[in-house]
């Protein structure tokens, strides 16, 4: 693979922009390392202090250190493979770029780097006490712009499913359908596979084998629906034109609206009719693979924001009905505009930081040991350090597409003995 030579975003877009880290050297926010940029983003891997991913017919690198982000990029030998899925390419109108200045162009259209971070902060801020109590603490949290594509793809294997197994889906599904670019050492790295790629009747019966279970189904009848049956920019027509593919410019999206601007609302209508899709799924789809700021996805976990800080849980709203789902989508809206799923997630991590530092130690059991002339008490104390541990999402199904959060224990034992 040719590889280019690291580069790094100037400091002042990396942090007034991205929002690492200020001036004075001291960092409030979430560092690349802990990988809130990739949260949603199941596909990259870190090696060392970095992230690699097969993106745009590529592998990008990422890693950060206190005042920087630092990139380069690994291009096939041949550069004949076009980038997957199709609407990664850019403008053809535009003619050729270098490739560092389009990988640079990629990093800042990827990581959503163009908004000021610290203004939209202060905006939710002024209107949400809350928001301005928790996020402080969690600065530096954007909203992936991925390919459409790609992000619908993610989001139908996250169907009753945890990061993990997320993770090892889209690994088999670019190792066995996505063009190879090359290899990072011993390790190769295959891109997105396209839709028509994945519209071949073998397709469903081959992923069932390699453990998709019935998501298979909702894959191949997706990949057929778009590669044969419907336009072929259909997808990408759904996007906010105010956040286009890379390469091309952006124009207006319309009036604010309390359900959201019209062209949200008739994403998310269209993303429905796909298998596997529900409104919480689309959700995902409309703010991170179709830029629909104003998504809000409400999970579960979400509903229980909803409920302790918004006055949420009472009345007709008591349980998390289709209703429901859409009044709290619409009190957000109202709250933090069209930005609302943006700061909606930034509110989700710090719910998830609050709980993952709690430590809670108990003693198991007490056990007294008679061992020759010496008696000893064997006593076992199990920590439940969530900080240590990752929190698991177990999509539970209730015709919602309802993700519920479910903290996965990870226990150390740890023995004591004392004379007696």
């Amino acid at each position: 693979m040719r590889t280019i030579a690291w580069r790094k975003l100037p400091s002042y877009a990396w942090i007034r922009r991205f929002g690492v880290a200020n001036l004075s050297g001291e960092s409030n926010s979430v560092p690349l390392r802990h990988g809130p940029l990739l949260k949603y983003e199941a596909r990259w891997r870190k090696i060392d202090d970095t992230w690699l991913c097969a993106l745009h017919g590529r592998v990008l690198f990422l890693r950060q250190d206190s005042t920087h982000l630092h990139y380069r990029a690994s291009f096939p030998d041949n550069s004949l493979e076009q980038p997957t899925p199709p609407s990664s390419a850019s403008n053809p109108n535009l003619g050729p770029v270098p490739e560092d200045e389009d990988t640079e162009t990629l990093v800042k259209h990827y990581l959503n780097l163009d908004p000021n971070l610290t203004e939209l902060y202060e905006q939710w801020s002024s209107v949400d006490a809350n928001f301005k109590k928790k996020a402080p603490r969690f600065a530096g949290i954007r909203i992936l712009r991925q390919d459409a594509w790609e992000a619908l793809v993610g989001f139908v294997c996250s169907s009753n499913n945890n990061i993990i197994r997320i993770s090892q889906m889209l690994e088999k599904l670019c190792l066995h359908y996505g063009p190879l670019l090359g290899h990072i050492g011993k390790t190769p790295y295959h891109d997105m596979p396209s839709p028509s790629v994945l519209a071949d009747p073998k397709v469903e019966s081959h992923l069932r084998q390699l453990g998709f279970g019935y998501r298979a189904k909702y894959l191949y009848r997706t990949a057929v629906l778009i590669s044969q049956e419907y336009e072929p920019d259909w997808l990408d027509s759904l996007r906010n034109p105010e956040k286009p593919i890379l390469g091309k410019q952006p124009s207006v999206a319309g009036k604010m609206q309390p359900g959201g601007r019209e062209g949200y609302r008739v994403a998310h209508g269209e993303l429905l009719a796909l298998q596997g899709v529900g409104p919480k799924v689309a959700d995902c789809i409309c703010l991170m693979g179709l830029g629909w700021g104003e998504a809000v996805p409400v999970d579960t976990h979400v509903w229980q924001i909803a409920q302790r800080d918004y006055k949420f849980g009472k009345g007709k709203h008591s349980s998390l009905t289709k209703a429901t789902y859409d009044a709290v989508g619409d009190r957000f809206r109202g709250l933090w505009g069209k930005e609302a799923g943006w700061a909606h997630s930034v509110l989700f991590t710090a719910d998830l930081r609050a709980f993952s530092e709690r430590l809670v130690s108990k003693i198991e059991a007490t056990q007294v040991k008679e061992e020759g002339a010496e008696l000893k008490v064997e006593t076992r104390l199990e920590s439940e350090s969530l900080a240590e541990k990752k929190a698991k999402r177990e999509a539970e199904d209730d015709g919602l597409g309802q993700t519920t959060l479910t903290a996965v224990t990870k226990t150390s034992r740890v023995k004591r003995r004392r004379k007696v």
